[in-house]
């Protein structure tokens, strides 16, 4: 995949520009840079990886094309509590498939959302796992799994092909 492709899967999600998001499981931030095309100038984004080369690496691409994009990167496990503010938006690409069980961080996450936030998720369309992609879940897996944590509303987003296990899809809960 490349950036349009990013840009693609997060686009229908995000409604409005500006406002404050998180980035969780950010890496070198190839969604971040999705976002920061999606949110524009003013906006600010809370990266977020255990990781802080990756998060070194992130900001200097993300300074390189957005100057006025507020940045706070944050060297930290998203399965932990994390000091965030109250967030419009929270964007989870191929993160989420690393964590089993799901619930408790689901539940986190939802306390980071002021009322309205969107929680979009960017995952493998399948059920089984590898050694590399250990706990992903399917769009109807998602689903069930956005109920139970108390979001009222799941939107599938986009899909696109992916050579290693199929299909990417993109979804946003509420």
């Amino acid at each position: 995949m490349n950036h349009s492709d990013h840009v693609h899967l997060l686009r229908p999600g995000v409604v409005e520009t500006g406002g404050v998001w998180a980035d969780l499981g950010a890496g070198s931030g190839a969604f971040t840079l999705a976002l920061a095309d999606l949110l524009g100038d003013g906006a600010t984004i809370y990266a977020v990886d255990r990781d802080g080369r990756a998060l070194a690496t992130l900001a200097r691409s993300l300074h390189e094309r957005y100057l006025a994009l507020n940045l706070h990167r944050v060297e930290g496990d998203f399965t932990q509590p994390l000091a965030l503010p109250a967030l419009d938006g929270i964007v989870m690409a191929n993160s989420l498939h690393f964590v089993e069980a799901k619930a408790p961080v689901l539940a986190r996450l939802r306390g980071y959302l002021q009322p309205g936030g969107r929680l979009i998720v960017v995952e493998y369309n399948t059920d089984r796992g590898n050694r590399w992609v250990p706990y992903p879940f399917s769009y109807p897996t998602w689903q069930r799994l956005a109920r139970q944590a108390g979001f009222a509303h799941t939107e599938l987003l986009a899909t696109r092909p992916s050579s290693f296990l199929g299909e990417f899809y993109a979804a946003a809960s509420w």
